[in-house]
């Protein structure tokens, strides 16, 4: 990058004779262009005194660069924001004020601003832009990168708790269904052709739970389920009357479809039940080693959390 080209920056607005301050970022067209934010909820401050700008922090001129000062950008407003009376930013991150959402609620922004993202993403997607312009694996490890970022700060979506996440996802997915949008929106068969179509892409570019060795997805799998049980969701937050009704449920279903154990020959059943019966595991508090079954009845027999084990072969 030369001197003159344009440049990606987080900025302080600050104002003569006023403690008013407003944080931003922004991309140039070109070098030094005049840009003073672009605030709507307050801008009566811009009209009323003197601004002043500092740039903060210069990034690389690319989209990941741009990512990257948004993030820098809402690490800086989010102490502060809605807490800070002179603080002017109006959103932090997607999250937007009182007075914002106010605001937009009487002159009906919402629905404007759906339109106007439809129509921009349309343009983008033609002309190659933005996340557009970059390959599936570019995108898959430029979301590996920000979601490790935002673990590490705490922010986003690691900035609530599990039991708040997941009554967010509940509300959500309640929305959805009332709405009839999204997944409730296609057949049940247009949703299985979709679930195969991803597990093959995740499968050829090895990630999600193909990215994992058969360690880590037992190791996971095992902290899963402590965590559901503990918060007493899933199969957990069930009655043995509503886990055994479920259960049936899903027997005729099977049997129905041919699928899971009744898609299976005889000569299939009695080869995975031996490879099953193959695996040693042993116990954590006792050392006692046998088949996963015989350690589960084991474990219970004398009040040991069964996730206290090892798989040995």
């Amino acid at each position: 990058m030369t001197s003159q080209s344009p440049r990606v920056y987080t900025y302080k607005i600050t104002f003569i004779d006023t403690p008013y301050y407003y944080y931003g970022v922004h991309k140039e067209k070109r070098f030094n262009e005049e840009y003073w934010g672009s605030p709507k909820t307050n801008k009566w401050c811009w009209e009323l005194y003197t601004p002043k700008k500092q740039i903060l922090e210069i990034f690389e001129y690319t989209d990941v660069g741009y990512i990257k000062a948004q993030e820098v950008e809402g690490r800086l407003i989010r102490p502060v924001y809605n807490t800070d009376k002179w603080c002017l930013n109006a959103n932090c991150l997607g999250i937007f004020s009182i007075e914002q959402k106010r605001k937009a609620g009487r002159i009906g922004g919402k629905i404007k601003g759906k339109e106007n993202g439809k129509k921009s993403g349309k343009r983008m997607f033609e002309e190659k832009r933005g996340c557009f312009s970059l390959s599936p694996e570019e995108r898959s490890e430029l979301s590996k990168e920000i979601g490790l970022r935002h673990k590490e700060n705490k922010t986003a979506i690691f900035s609530i708790s599990s039991k708040e996440r997941i009554e967010n996802s509940r509300k959500a997915g309640l929305l959805t269904k009332e709405r009839n949008n999204g997944i409730f929106k296609i057949s049940p068969e247009e949703h299985l052709k979709n679930c195969k179509k991803g597990a093959q892409k995740s499968k050829e570019l090895g990630v999600g739970i193909y990215g994992l060795t058969q360690e880590e997805k037992i190791e996971n799998s095992r902290k899963a389920g402590i965590k559901t049980r503990d918060l007493k969701i899933g199969v957990h937050g069930l009655t043995p009357e509503q886990k055994s009704e479920a259960g049936k449920k899903g027997g005729l279903k099977n049997k129905e479809n041919k699928s899971g154990f009744c898609g299976m020959s005889k000569e299939q059943r009695q080869q995975n039940v031996k490879k099953t019966n193959s695996q040693k595991w042993m116990c954590l508090e006792t050392g006692f080693i046998t088949n996963s079954g015989s350690l589960t009845r084991y474990q219970k027999a004398r009040s040991i959390d069964i996730s206290k084990r090892v798989r040995l072969e």
